[in-house]
């Protein structure tokens, strides 16, 4: 707090009356100046700490100056991201990922953000993961890796909970999933896919599975009464994989 200047006399109190001579001729040109009250440069002074005060008090209350910068929290884009990549607990649960064979869509780098995307493929042996005499399933892992240098993306986050690849989708169920990151959504699309999004600070991170069926021409006509295997059992393994994901982004 700031405490009041103390005062020469009594804040208020009357000053001596100004005795101006008017017993000589008066000089010509602009009048004497006349003095200035007593009190009036504690005002200023006190005005002038008060301002200062207001603007402490907004720097304590803020924290301090900010450009809006989010917190990175130690995530970085290596030379080769989708490399690292390691899918352990998917790979036990449905196939282990095929280290050869990944399509990537490039890795953005800029001084505002820096983004790597791709697709990863499933190994899936032959006579595994057959629904049907015929059918075989091939299963992608898509990774997404967004971090935000300028702006904090927690708004956008937000907002894009129900919206996917094929577009926003009210339908899309979305499930919290408590202690990942800052915040953290599983979302489950009417096409059997699963999502699990991550924002922590500036970073926001993606992994996703999806199941296509196949059907082998030596076999005839496609029946055409197949169903997608559900990917709801995997989602144990998927915020497995995200958390190794978050741990090798961060070293």
């Amino acid at each position: 707090m700031i405490s009041e200047p103390e005062m020469a006399g009594e804040f208020g109190a009357s000053a001596e009356p100004e005795v101006l001579d008017h017993s000589g001729p008066q000089p010509e040109g602009d009048p004497p100046q006349r003095p200035p009250r007593p009190g009036a440069r504690w005002l200023w002074a006190l005005g002038g700490a008060v301002v200062a005060s207001a603007v402490w008090a907004t720097v304590l209350l803020t924290g301090g100056p900010r450009d809006g910068a989010p917190d990175q929290h130690g995530y970085r884009l290596g030379q080769d991201p989708c490399a690292a990549v390691r899918l352990k607990s998917i790979g036990e649960a449905i196939a282990p990922r095929e280290t050869e064979s990944r399509f990537e869509a490039g890795t953005l780098r800029h001084d505002a953000l820096d983004r790597a995307q791709c697709y990863i493929p499933l190994r899936v042996e032959s006579g595994q993961q057959r629904p049907g005499k015929g059918w075989f399933v091939d299963y992608t892992v898509t990774i997404r890796v967004a971090l935000h240098k300028k702006t904090d993306p927690r708004a956008e986050f937000e907002a894009e909970r129900t919206a996917t690849d094929l577009g926003v989708d009210p339908e899309t169920e979305v499930e919290a999933v408590q202690e990942l990151g800052d915040k953290a959504y599983l979302l489950s699309s009417e096409s059997g896919e699963q999502e699990l999004r991550v924002l922590e600070g500036g970073a926001v991170l993606s992994l996703g599975i999806s199941a296509s069926l196949n059907w082998e021409e030596d076999k005839g006509p496609v029946p055409g009464d197949e169903e997608l295997p559900d990917l709801a059992p995997h989602k144990a393994a998927m915020i497995s994989d995200m958390r190794d994901l978050m741990t090798d982004l961060k070293s």
